[in-house]
């Protein structure tokens, strides 16, 4: 298990965090099932197993991150050996009391190796300093790797939004109260 420094983003982070290979691989995809009758809508998900493994393209240009990081209200970045190898980014809605963890990226090469869980442990962190009641998580429904990082830490599956996504991907929210 490496070690991560977990510090806000700077302006000289960025274009490193842009190069990051924001793609993962997945073996499983959240398959949603829509019923309708005159009465009810039935929304279920099934995790289905794919027949080969498959690369899941990231739903938003991370160019976008050059324009969009001074508008989150966090971003967080890990550094590994004075490089940044991931980042979190998150919106707060202090209406609600709510925030929500749009990004979550680490380096191909850093997966696997605890960078994602340093980097959601800072973004709770930041969100209990906040008084923020609820931190929401949203990701592709083929991103088993977030998928199981959000079970891992707690959160529970509390939603979805069909082509919620440019690339028009369903979008699953997980979602746990801070204490």
């Amino acid at each position: 298990m490496a070690l991560f420094e977990i510090r806000p983003a700077n302006a000289t982070d960025i274009s490193h965090l842009m190069a990051i290979d924001h793609s993962c691989m997945s073996d499983y995809v959240w398959q949603l099932e829509l019923r309708r009758d005159a009465a009810q809508v039935t929304a279920n998900f099934r995790q289905v197993r794919l027949p080969r493994s498959i690369s899941v393209a990231y739903p938003r240009n991370p160019s976008s991150l050059a324009d969009e990081w001074t508008r989150r209200g966090a971003v967080m970045v890990a550094v590994h050996e004075n490089a940044p190898i991931g980042y979190v980014c998150v919106a707060e809605e202090r209406t609600s009391a709510i925030a929500w963890v749009t990004d979550i990226v680490v380096a191909p090469d850093h997966r696997r190796k605890g960078a994602a869980s340093a980097l959601l442990t800072a973004a709770q962190a930041w969100a209990s300093e906040r008084r923020v009641r609820r931190l929401i998580l949203e990701m592709q429904s083929k991103n088993q790797a977030c998928i199981h990082l959000a079970q891992k830490f707690g959160y529970e599956f509390c939603g979805y939004n069909d082509q919620y996504y440019p690339t028009q991907d369903v979008a699953l929210f997980f979602g746990r109260l801070l204490k």
